[in-house]
């Protein structure tokens, strides 16, 4: 993989990636940093992160452009970790440790992956503080865990200046600043957010940014905030063979009826429909609803707590398809993705290559269905051209329904009120569906604690009596009520 120096205003340019990357150990990391990364599993490098943690090592700036699931959370995680002085106290002496490390997320899921990503790299270094400081959770209480300091705070825009701006929060010791997926916090118009904070960390400090794609906004962030940056291009690559591509042709009327089409024929367990605008995302939604699907729409109008259920609720499996906007889908990581559908074609095809890249991960085979008018068959056009081939394209009356009934998720979502303010953990509720209620280890799935609820998904069959048992049983000595949530 090769790397350039250019200046920021310029084109990047294409990194291809090689079959087998090279190994951390070529790094210059700690032993015991080395010794962490085996013992996670981290054994050669993912394309961007060999590009890239060279460079940032090296204490270089850096404008990154890689596709979402391509490794870059452990490329800028490790970097900024490198530089760490776990003893640091800050110049108010009243906080025990200083904050070194800021990392700007677009959403508060976002925030949370890279927490517990960063968290898990850091265990070579003891007592290494995190913190996530994003919005939709108490104020009060994130200022309190400002008042004992942290090492690295992990972050969305808003959260952040409020803090900032109540002077909880002390920038004057920053040593580096992390941009993640930078060209979606512009598209939520967070360019002057990240402006007023970049002007409250040390001029010395260093700056990495990270971006799927290369928007003219990235140019002007790269422009004012970094020095002399280099930047390295991941190319977004489908696996040949590894994903399964076919097109449709559909008239405008009968767009969203395909969908249901397609989900009845191949019947994937786990789905995200692709729109091109919000409203199409709630007509889609309301459509899949009506014909007895489990759908979701997810998009820019929902509240952050709406946004939380509905992405447990899928990565749990216990929603069958995920209707979203490119710009709400950005920066989630959904394991076991079966199919990508494309309700409507997007006129760039380097989304389209991100979209349908969200399934076949790792050597799970993955499905990726079009839908496309007369009208969009330019857009699709473009596609090929970037892809280097002509499309697949099949008949809409060629799908057929399978046997077995209507397509249903596996699991159902049960919530609890309590999470960690009320010192619930995953265990305890394993242990009160597995314990006491009797059900088997086998027909629990995700469980996900937050500060005042907890959410666990539980095979679709026993959803009834596990509400039941549980609400009729207790976590850690008390009584809780417990919903199964609406589909």
């Amino acid at each position: 993989m090769t790397r350039t120096e250019t200046p920021s205003s310029a084109a990047p340019t294409t990194a291809l990636a090689s079959a087998a990357g090279p190994h951390f150990s070529q790094l210059s990391l700690e032993p015991a940093q080395l010794a962490n990364l085996q013992q996670l599993g981290y054994l050669t490098m993912t394309p961007i992160q060999a590009a890239s943690l060279p460079i940032a090592l090296a204490g270089h700036d850096l404008i990154a452009q890689a596709p979402t699931g391509s490794g870059k959370t452990a490329a800028f995680a490790l970097a900024l970790l490198a530089t760490l002085d776990p003893a640091l106290k800050p110049a108010a002496a009243e906080a025990r440790f200083a904050v070194q490390a800021l990392v700007l997320c677009p959403t508060r899921e976002l925030a949370e992956q890279v927490t517990q990503e960063i968290r898990r790299l850091a265990r070579s270094e003891d007592n290494i503080k995190v913190l996530t400081l994003c919005g939709g959770a108490p104020l009060h209480a994130q200022r309190a865990s400002l008042e004992h300091g942290a090492h690295v705070v992990v972050g969305t825009p808003g959260r952040i200046i409020d803090l900032l701006e109540r002077a909880s929060l002390a920038l004057d010791a920053l040593k580096t600043l992390v941009l993640d997926e930078a060209d979606r916090m512009l598209d939520m118009g967070f360019f002057d957010d990240i402006a007023t904070i970049a002007k409250q960390c040390p001029k010395q400090r260093q700056t990495l940014l990270f971006s799927a794609t290369y928007p003219d906004g990235i140019a002007a962030l790269s422009q004012q905030f970094l020095r002399a940056p280099k930047q390295v291009t991941l190319a977004a690559q489908v696996p040949a063979g590894q994903i399964e591509q076919r097109f449709y042709e559909v008239k405008e009327g009968e767009r969203l009826h395909a969908v249901s089409l397609l989900l009845n024929h191949f019947r994937p367990v786990g789905t995200i429909a692709f729109c091109n605008t919000r409203q199409q995302c709630r007509d889609l939604a309301d459509v899949l609803c009506a014909h007895g699907f489990v759908a979701l729409a997810l998009h820019g109008e929902l509240e952050q707590r709406e946004r939380d259920q509905v992405l447990v609720q899928f990565a749990n499996r216990s929603c069958s398809v995920l209707v979203a906007t490119d710009v709400a889908a950005r920066g989630l990581d959904i394991d076991q993705l079966e199919a990508v559908i494309n309700v409507d074609i997007t006129p760039d095809p380097q989304v389209h290559t991100h979209r349908i890249g969200r399934t076949g991960r790792v050597d799970a085979k993955g499905l990726a269905l079009s839908l496309a008018s007369l009208d969009e068959m330019g857009s699709v056009g473009k596609i090929e051209q970037m892809q280097g081939r002509e499309s697949d394209w099949h008949p809409l009356a060629e799908l057929v329904a399978a046997t077995g009934g209507p397509l249903r998720p596996p699991m159902a979502t049960l919530q609890i009120v309590g999470g960690r303010k009320d010192k619930i953990r995953p265990g305890d509720v394993l242990g009160a569906l597995t314990g006491e209620a009797g059900f088997a280890g086998s027909q629990i799935g995700k469980i996900n604690v937050n500060e005042f609820s907890t959410y666990v998904a539980v095979d679709r069959q026993i959803a009834a009596a596990a509400v039941q048992r549980l609400a009729a049983g207790k976590i850690k000595g008390k009584r809780v009520k417990v919903r199964l949530m609406q589909e």
